[in-house]
């Protein structure tokens, strides 16, 4: 069920969940937080962005959504994840218990690094990205949830900072001038693109801000019904 993505290389990339990396993210992300303030209303969902390490090069871990759900996410390449539940105490609570739904993992807090901006999906539903650090994957047990998940794959963190695996979509509006930009991923087990394309490329961009400059506009709502892709 589990697959490692292409081979990573070595190197600085080791350095980027190095302790000082941590310190350096969870201090921004702070700084994000309180520049957002404490007024905005809770996001409607969360995911979280699972760093890791694959034979001691960084990574990052996703899920292939099952078939079986149905609807309009089913089939995709996505973080673990979902709706806020009632009786969550905040994003993090949603995404820590999602994950433990999902793969069969349970973390603790202290894994959490905090929270990247909120994200409108693509039906407008507002998503909270919790970044955190499962550690070595080797250590770790994971038992998808085949209702939920389908498959589990990593890629390095290596392989997303080259720029051959960086693509991007260009998006119009109604009228049929050119609208926006959006990142895709290529030359993975699976092509990762949509919303987690997106988390992706703005945790590239926290880990390593001096490698990776995000090309593409984040956008604050979620795209038109009518828009479509052009070449």
């Amino acid at each position: 069920m589990s697959k490692q993505g292409p081979e990573g290389g070595g190197g600085d990339e080791r350095e980027l969940l190095s302790g000082g990396s941590e310190q350096r993210c969870r201090a921004r992300l702070a700084a994000g937080a309180r520049r957002g303030g404490g007024g905005a209303a809770a996001a409607a969902a969360a995911v979280l962005v699972p760093l890791c390490s694959v034979r001691g090069r960084p990574a990052l871990l996703y899920t292939l959504r099952s078939r079986r759900l149905g609807g309009p996410h089913s089939g995709d390449v996505s973080f673990p994840g979902g709706r806020r539940d009632p009786a969550d105490g905040d994003e993090v609570a949603t995404a820590l218990r999602e994950t433990r739904e999902e793969l069969g993992l349970e973390l603790g807090t202290r894994s959490v690094w905090g929270q990247l901006r909120t994200l409108p999906d693509r039906h407008g539903l507002s998503v909270a990205p919790v970044v955190a650090n499962l550690g070595p994957l080797e250590d770790l047990t994971l038992t998808p949830n085949p209702a939920e998940v389908e498959e589990v794959f990593t890629l390095p963190l290596a392989h997303l900072l080259r720029e051959e695996n960086q693509g991007y979509t260009h998006f119009r509006g109604s009228s049929g001038r050119y609208g926006y930009t959006l990142p895709v991923f290529l030359n993975g087990p699976h092509k990762v693109w949509g919303l987690t394309a997106i988390i992706t490329e703005l945790t590239l961009e926290l880990l390593a801000p001096d490698r990776y400059r995000r090309k593409t506009f984040v956008p604050q709502r979620a795209p038109r019904p009518q828009e479509g892709a052009t070449a």
